[in-house]
């Protein structure tokens, strides 16, 4: 699904266009951020400007009296307009700021929202080859990086080489000998500028695939800590993370190294161009009137200005393309996500027309199935079964053999290859996703539970579920009593992943949830398998009594649990081998004949 970011990257001005789509519905803060660049840019002379006129003026001959206290008393009215243009200044700025990082919260914002509503389409096969913590750093890091574009890459870049031309523009216009004579080391500003930008961005690319690995690393292994202590491979783990760990810290300290060396550079040529002005300019005093050196020290000091004013937005903005580039290589692989088109398709304009309250009978048919996680590499080979509407299908078979398979594709949580299901006659890739998997209710046999409380991993935080029905459906499984004593009873928080519950009390609240849900269709996937045998009981009472006209699909590895279920349907390799009652498969002595006596062996060496 995602491929590691390749070394070099060539900027992509059809990403930057989709990029800057995302701000159509925020035009009036585009436009405020660049109507800003252009007014800085367009004030960014005048202060250098009012300092030559102001030095002009104050050496020129018998003008100093009337320079200071002369009409109008000229120094006090040109000190008034400066700090007057300096507050608009500082005014402006603060509004470019805060509108360019404004523009970029509000593109992350709904950035994020489409990128975590596709995840929530997507296939489960692409969870299955696509590591969590991956998906972790294109919705959290790499979209924090997309609002990098706005509030520190693209519009204050325009903004800077807009100050830089108004400036050079000034400096050109006033005496364009001594503007060449300060641009004489430039080059060597543009090959440090170029040599930076290449190493930062090589180092960026780096950080950022370590950050993805590290996310990744940090995720599977604090979700499987119990296995990692269980085995004492602490130290092994540790040292796979340290390895994880240098490689981020090498890419960071080379991205340190080069803006270490980059910005004394930039320093050097800036005070070299310094240098040579004032060469110049003692050179050309030495047989000027004074008339003359009046002038041209107006101009050396707004020049020293100038430089000032052009080394500024140049010391930084080669940093500003690195991060301009590196919001793109992050929005490009956050497209990715957006673009994927293995999902769920919620729906067509050739769906059936149902509505929202339509209730399923809870037919089940198979036709001639073929399904594999992985192109022509079959799990399921052409099955075919039918579930009559009310009536109880078990599935059994080996591990491997395809059973947790079948009722992963009734609620389309994957897409398969050939075939049809069909649901009451309908096919299933026609019904509104909502409305199916709405009346498909699947208790699983790796309970997972969401940090919060039992109230809301039960309801699943909707609001149209009242307590009072919680309490019901947890009486009939006789789990509220073992609630009520817990701190807070339906308010006991269960910690991230159900920790505070052990597996057998995971395994009833959600077979609470799935009762609450009143499904058409029931799907018991081990339902028990975690449950001792006093639970067994009563879940098993619980289960005869829900199932009861609901059509439902019980797998289990103790084949005494399914018994009573109307048809059996033993699974081998993808295959049904099998299909009948429990007496019938008995008197076959077939596949279910032989796994029913090995279990019963097993059962009696226990004992």
């Amino acid at each position: 699904m995602f491929k590691r970011s390749s070394e070099k990257k060539i900027f992509n001005l059809s990403l930057l266009k989709r990029v800057l789509v995302l701000t159509k519905p925020y035009r009036n803060n585009l436009i405020i951020a660049l109507f800003l660049s252009v007014f800085l840019a367009v004030i960014a002379p005048l202060r250098p400007i009012l300092i030559q006129l102001t030095i002009n003026k104050g050496l020129s001959e018998n003008a100093t009296a009337n320079f200071i206290h002369g009409p109008g008393g000229f120094i006090i009215e040109i000190t008034i307009i400066q700090i007057l243009i300096l507050l608009i200044e500082t005014v402006s700025r603060f509004y470019f700021t805060y509108s360019t990082a404004k523009l970029g919260q509000l593109v992350v914002r709904d950035l994020r929202n489409e990128t975590y509503t596709k995840i929530l389409q997507l296939n489960l096969r692409q969870f299955d080859k696509t590591p969590i913590g991956t998906l972790t750093t294109r919705t959290i890091n790499d979209i924090e990086s997309v609002n990098d574009i706005f509030s520190d890459g693209l519009i204050p870049i325009i903004a800077d080489i807009l100050s830089i031309v108004s400036v050079l523009i000034y400096m050109f216009y006033t005496d364009w000998q001594i503007t060449l004579v300060c641009l004489l080391p430039f080059p060597i500003l543009l090959v440090a500028t170029y040599i930076f930008k290449e190493s930062v961005n090589k180092s960026f690319i780096k950080v950022r695939n370590a950050v993805s690995q590290l996310n990744s690393f940090v995720q599977e292994h604090i979700s499987g800590m119990a296995l990692v202590q269980a085995f004492a491979v602490e130290k092994i783990e540790q040292r796979k993370f340290n390895e994880i760990n240098k490689e981020h810290r090498n890419a960071n300290i080379s991205a340190i190294f080069a803006y270490s060396v980059f910005f004394p550079v930039v320093e050097l040529v800036s005070a070299l161009s310094i240098g040579l002005l004032v060469w110049w300019a003692a050179q050309q005093s030495i047989n000027m009137p004074p008339s003359s050196s009046a002038h041209l020290a107006g101009i050396i000091t707004s020049f020293i200005l100038c430089l000032n004013l052009l080394f500024r937005p140049l010391r930084m903005i080669a940093d500003k393309f690195n991060v301009l580039q590196m919001g793109m290589i992050a929005s490009e692989r956050v497209f990715k996500v957006i673009d994927n088109p293995d999902f769920t398709p919620v729906g067509h304009h050739h769906n059936y027309q149902l509505e929202d309250s339509h209730r399923f009978k809870g037919n089940i048919e198979f036709k001639n199935v073929w399904f594999g996680y992985n192109e022509n590499q079959f799990v399921l080979k052409d099955i075919s079964f039918v579930v009559p509407q009310g009536k109880t299908l078990a599935i059994v078979g080996n591990t491997g053999s395809g059973k947790t398979t079948i009722i992963s594709l009734i609620n389309r949580l994957y897409q398969i290859q050939k075939g049809g299901i069909n649901i009451d006659g309908m096919d299933i890739n026609r019904i509104e996703l909502d409305l199916l998997r709405s009346q498909v209710a699947v208790v699983l046999q790796d309970v997972f539970l969401f940090s919060g409380s039992i109230m809301e991993n039960i309801t699943l935080r909707n609001p149209e579920i009242k307590k009072e029905q919680v309490i019901e459906a947890a009486k009939m499984i006789d789990i509220h009593d073992f609630i009520m004593k817990l701190p807070g009873d339906y308010d006991f928080n269960v910690m991230e992943r159900g920790a505070t519950l052990s597996m057998g009390q995971r395994q009833l609240l959600s077979f609470v949830r799935a009762i609450l849900f009143n499904p058409a269709i029931l799907i018991l996937d081990e339902a028990t398998s975690s449950i001792d045998s006093e639970s067994e009981m009563l879940i098993q009472k619980a289960i005869e009594k829900i199932i009861a006209g609901r059509t439902s699909i019980v797998i289990a590895h103790r084949l005494s649990t399914i018994r009573k279920a109307d048809n059996i349907m033993v699974m081998e390799k993808g295959e049904i081998r099998e299909m009948g009652t429990h007496e019938d498969l008995l008197q076959i002595k077939g596949h279910y004949s032989q796994l029913y006596k090995t279990q019963l062996t097993r059962v009696r060496d226990s004992l």
